[in-house]
C-alpha cells in the first residue's frame, strides 16, 4: 500500500502547485490514500469549506490542521455540519486531538481507501513553544485503543524537532508513519523505524519558497527589524510541492519506506 502525505499547503500559491502536480503525482507512484494538511491553504491563515472541498475534488482523501484552523472560522460551522457522520466530507477534515473537550471537529477518522484497505489518520499538536494543548503522547495511547486499522498515519503538528522525534519514538511500532509538520521546512531525516514506522521531522511547505516560510520577506523583515505588528500575505515565487511518500504492509500496517518528495512549478 503506498500513501502520500502533502506539507502544509500555503495559500493560493500551494493549492496552485496542489491543482497543477497532485493528479500526476498520484497517478506517477500508484498512490492508495493521499492525506495533506491544509491548515494554511487560505491565504496562509486557516482553511475555508470551499477550499477544503476542492482539495477533495483533487483526490485528497483527508484534510489535516493545526494550530491556525480557526482563523476562518466558517471552518468551525462545517466541522460541525458532519455531525459524526463518517460519510460526510466534512468528517475528513481533522483538528488537533488533544485540543481540549468540547472543541469543534474531530481529532482522528477511520476509513477505507477506494481498494478497500482499512486506514485511520490522527492529527496532533504539539506544546513545546505552542499553546497548552492536553498530553499528544498520552492521548495517542488512548486513541489507539479505539482505532481498529492497522495502517495508521499521525500529522504531528509541532515546532520544536526534539518533541517531533520523541513522538516517533514513542510511537514506533504502533503506527504506519509519524509526520512532522508546522515549520515549514523540509528536514532531511526520514527514516523506518526497526518497528515498521516511518518518520520525518518535518515534510515541508507546499508553497512559496521565495519568501520566510510562505509570507513574502519584506514584511517578514519589516518586523524583525521594528518589531511593529503588519499584514502578512503569501509571497509568490518559486513555489514547491513538499511531500513524504510512505509504502507499507496494507495487512500490519509495518512501513517498508519512505521517500521526500520535492516538486516545482513547471
Amino acid at each position: 500500500m503506498r500513501i502520500l502525505f502533502v506539507g502544509d499547503i500555503f495559500g493560493r500559491p500551494g493549492r496552485t502547485i496542489v491543482h497543477e502536480r497532485l493528479p500526476e503525482l498520484r497517478k506517477q507512484h500508484a498512490v492508495d490514500l493521499t492525506i495533506a494538511n491544509g491548515e494554511n491553504a487560505a491565504g496562509g491563515f486557516g482553511i475555508t469549506p470551499q477550499i477544503a472541498e476542492e482539495l477533495f475534488e483533487l483526490g485528497i482523501d483527508v484534510i489535516t490542521t493545526g494550530n491556525h484552523v480557526w482563523d476562518k472560522r466558517e471552518i468551525i460551522d462545517y466541522m460541525n455540519s458532519a455531525n459524526g457522520n463518517e460519510a460526510s466530507l466534512a468528517r475528513r477534515v481533522l483538528r488537533p486531538a488533544n485540543y481540549p473537550k468540547g472543541s469543534p471537529g474531530f481529532g482522528w477518522y477511520q476509513g477505507r481507501t477506494r481498494g478497500g484497505v482499512a486506514y485511520a489518520v490522527i492529527n496532533l499538536q504539539g506544546r513545546v513553544f505552542m499553546t497548552n494543548n492536553d498530553d499528544p503522547f498520552r492521548l495517542s495511547d488512548e486513541l489507539l485503543k479505539q482505532i481498529t486499522a492497522k495502517v495508521i498515519l499521525v500529522d504531528f503538528h509541532a515546532e520544536a524537532t526534539s518533541e517531533k522525534v520523541s513522538l516517533g519514538w514513542y510511537l514506533e511500532g504502533r503506527v504506519t508513519a509519524v509526520l512532522g509538520t508546522h515549520t515549514h521546512i523540509p528536514t532531511a531525516d526520514e527514516q523506518v523505524l526497526a518497528g515498521g514506522t516511518a518518520v520525518q521531522t518535518d515534510v515541508g511547505m507546499t508553497g512559496p519558497y521565495a519568501g520566510v516560510i510562505g509570507v513574502q520577506k519584506e514584511q517578514i523583515l519589516q518586523r524583525f527589524l521594528t518589531n511593529m505588528p503588519g499584514r502578512f500575505e503569501p509571497a509568490t515565487d518559486d513555489v514547491r510541492l513538499c511531500a513524504a511518500l510512505i509504502d507499507c504492509n496494507a495487512e500490519t500496517g509495518r512501513a517498508t519506506s519512505i521517500q521526500r518528495i520535492m516538486l516545482r512549478q513547471e
